[in-house]
């Protein structure tokens, strides 16, 4: 069933009809000028009655029951109803992709949706969509030529190199009639052969008006082959434009990035089984993995360098734990802490906050809350009721650091942030960075992994920055010591943050000295707190003597310790205790996270600073791999937004490859 919303189609399959042989043959046609439709039947080609007036909604309806009844030899010569009706599909979907002003509508008896349907406002493009899919119409290529001189007019769409098929998909209308031409096909994919796989072909849709004089019809006895005048001199001028069009879609291509995760089927793990396994099964009984699906890496594999860390690497030794303070004591087979130099500390800093001239809030307020319900039998009571000191040498209770002891924290406030990183966790990003193999560092703040068969690039500052978040939220109160070889001023640091321009101080803030010595005057009297439960160990004389250890064999870049200190006493907030645990966690994450200004000198040295610079860019690549992401597999639950934000980007896959490969 077709509805028209034009006049020219009616006449032309009425009179078509009409030649076919059927007993019944009804059709229904109503105009946008005319008050009622028309009715009319036809048997035998021959009308049966006058038509009639009759209600109806605008278009064309016509109906054709008991084809072939009196030539039994045609009627044995169709096939059965489900290759008839795709014959059916495929002849509406092309005629309803060349009359793109006309709704299509097509669907077997009985059923409610339509195998077919197109909309009246439709374009080409959106019929081609709606009918082939996305991956055809958004390859498309638009063409139009016209030579008067031959009488020829031709329109329509081709795809691009971008897309191949097993199989050409060829749509021709010549004079708005589907037909076929031979020579027409076979000159078009000369001109593709140079362009896609061997094997391949593309998507074609063209239209050519011809001066019917020129066309011949009789070539077949159903009419559906064509030859016309000049055919030659046609053909070679088409060649010549879709050449053109190609060349100039061929210099350039358009990639479409996903920052969504695909899902995936199975781990890697399983699809390393059967290329693994598949020498020792007997043939016929394990599946064969296609070249194309085949993940050839493991992220379980260790490499070399893992072992041979850069000369000078302040990494080199692991920084070990000081003793724990207050009424605990100091852990078993703790060693001494591990020295960590401020010797520079002048190179520029990232981010700042305005120090503002009023009054800052008090300390922290007592309003923790005990939870009886899920707080485990204590070993150690403690003057604090709610941290206690537990033993436990089982490793899955270890922190990211490898402390032996747990101190069992029941904060309300702690316990609420850390349902609240786990209700955020995406499950299927957090398989992908536990099961990746690393590639390489692209820059400071970009590195490659590889999962599967897709390649991504992850971007390392967000992912080291949340990680140290979530350590310093699910081991809180849980850290070792990184003790300072030398004591750090605070008030230095802050002068040396001051300084910076991008500190955002100004006049109306009030001198520099006496702000510098208001944030000391501040953070001392915030010391306690500090070293019970971020190991942040401020003197009495306001030196900075120590700072936590969240990851073993990690050492923050102590160039943003200035920054550091100013924005822990202007950002974080004092008052409540949940929000100050949060924003502190927040600031001592960006910190500790590696950022690019705090590398690039490293990484992009002058010519004079080559040869000390090699080492320093080896040492920051060895801890991005060996320590940043070997911790990304076991400590990070990453949140949705990092499929969302741009953190994590899919550049390529596999089968993908291939296909580019094979154009070579």
């Amino acid at each position: 069933m077709a509805v028209a919303s034009e006049r020219k189609i009616w006449p032309s399959c009425v009179r078509g009809l009409l030649r076919v042989n059927c007993r019944n043959l009804k059709t229904w046609l109503v105009f946008p000028p005319m008050a009622l439709g028309v009715r009319a039947t036809y048997s035998d080609g021959k009308i049966k009655a006058p038509p009639k007036p009759c209600a109806g909604n605008q278009g064309t309806q016509i109906t054709v029951e008991d084809l072939f009844y009196n030539v039994l030899t045609r009627r044995k010569a169709l096939k059965n109803r489900n290759e008839e009706y795709a014959k059916i599909l495929e002849v509406c979907g092309r005629y309803a992709i060349h009359n793109s002003g006309i709704s299509f509508s097509v669907k077997k008896q009985g059923e409610t949706v339509s195998d077919v349907r197109t909309l009246s406002n439709a374009s080409t493009v959106d019929n081609i969509r709606s009918i082939f899919g996305n991956a055809v119409s958004r390859e498309l290529i638009e063409v139009d030529c016209e030579d008067t001189s031959l009488a020829f007019k031709m329109k329509g769409y081709i795809t691009n190199a971008n897309y191949s098929v097993k199989k050409c998909i060829f749509l021709l209308f010549i004079n708005h009639r589907l037909v076929e031409s031979a020579a027409l096909r076979k000159a078009i994919e000369t001109v593709y052969a140079a362009y896609l796989p061997k094997g391949t072909h593309p998507f074609l849709y063209l239209s050519l008006e011809i001066a019917p004089q020129n066309v011949d019809v009789n070539v077949h006895p159903t009419k559906h082959e064509v030859h016309f005048l000049h055919e030659d001199s046609i053909l070679e001028h088409v060649q010549q434009h879709i050449e053109s069009r190609l060349l100039g879609s061929n210099s350039s291509r358009m990639y479409f990035t996903q920052t969504l995760l695909p899902r995936a089927d199975c781990s890697s793990s399983e699809v390393l089984k059967p290329a693994a396994n598949s020498s020792a099964a007997p043939k016929g009984t394990s599946d064969k993995v296609q070249a194309h699906q085949m993940v050839r890496t493991d992220s379980r594999e260790q490499k070399l360098d893992a072992f041979l860390q850069p000369a000078n690497n302040p990494l080199s030794t692991a920084p070990r734990e000081a003793p724990a303070q207050g009424s605990a004591r100091p852990m078993e087979g703790a060693a001494g802490p591990q020295d960590a130099e401020m010797a520079d500390v002048s190179a520029p800093v990232e981010r700042a906050a305005r120090v503002q001239d009023t009054a800052v809030p008090g300390g922290l307020r007592d309003s923790r809350h005990l939870s009886p319900e899920a707080a485990p039998p204590r070993k150690r009571p403690r003057e604090d009721a709610d941290v206690e000191m537990e033993e436990d040498d089982s490793g899955k209770d270890m922190t990211a650091a490898c402390t032996p002891r747990r101190r069992i924290v029941n904060l309300t406030s702690v316990l609420t942030l850390q349902d609240e990183i786990s209700s955020q966790a995406h499950a299927r990003l957090q398989e992908m960075l536990r099961d990746h193999s690393f590639v390489g560092c692209v820059s400071p703040q970009w590195a490659l992994a590889q999962y599967q068969t897709k390649l991504y690039l992850l971007n390392t500052t967000k992912l080291s920055q949340e990680l140290f978040y979530q350590i310093l939220i699910y081991d809180f109160a849980n850290f070792g010591v990184l003790r300072l070889s030398e004591p750090a001023p605070v008030y230095e640091l802050s002068m040396l943050a001051l300084e910076d321009p991008e500190s955002g101080w100004t006049e109306e803030d009030g001198p520099k000295e006496g702000l510098a010595e208001y944030i000391v005057e501040f953070l001392k009297k915030k010391t306690e707190m500090l070293k019970e439960y971020f190991s942040l160990e401020i003197d009495e004389e306001g030196n900075l003597i120590g700072l936590p250890l969240l990851i073993d064999s990690y050492v923050p870049p102590l160039e943003g310790l200035p920054m550091f200190i100013l924005r822990l006493a202007t950002e974080v907030n004092w008052d409540e205790e949940k929000p100050c645990f949060e924003s502190l966690s927040k600031e001592l994450a960006l910190f500790y996270s590696i950022r690019k200004q705090y590398v690039t000198d490293e990484a992009n040295p002058t010519n004079s600073q080559t040869e000390g610079s090699d080492s320093g860019s080896a040492k920051w690549k060895w801890t991005v791999e060996h320590v940043l992401y070997k911790a990304f597999r076991t400590h990070l639950l990453p949140p949705k937004h990092f499929a969302e934000d741009g953190s994590i980007l899919q550049l390529a896959n596999l089968p993908d490859l291939y296909k580019v490969f094979e154009r070579c």
